[in-house]
């Protein structure tokens, strides 16, 4: 299964306390690992590997683009045999 590697930094404090990787593994059929994490009060960074079929990869990362955090996909590919993002 393609495995792709996201960093998702807050914008503002109040980010910080949404249930982001909570709802990325509810209302999608993918597995979250996170790889790294900073969180304080009023700034949130993680490092998520997002596993999962490659439409519910790119439909869960394109409701990332929509919740107003700063996105950064950091692998494209996710192999020979499968589409770019």
């Amino acid at each position: 299964m393609p495995v792709i590697t996201v960093q998702i930094n807050t914008r503002t404090g109040d980010q910080v306390k949404e249930p982001i990787l909570y709802r990325l593994g509810h209302d999608f059929d993918v597995v979250t690992n996170i790889r790294r994490a900073q969180v304080a009060d009023d700034y949130g960074f993680v490092e998520v590997d997002i596993e999962g079929d490659l439409e519910e990869v790119q439909r869960s990362i394109s409701w990332l683009m929509t919740t107003g955090l700063h996105i950064n996909a950091l692998q494209r590919s996710v192999g020979k045999d499968t589409a770019n993002l």
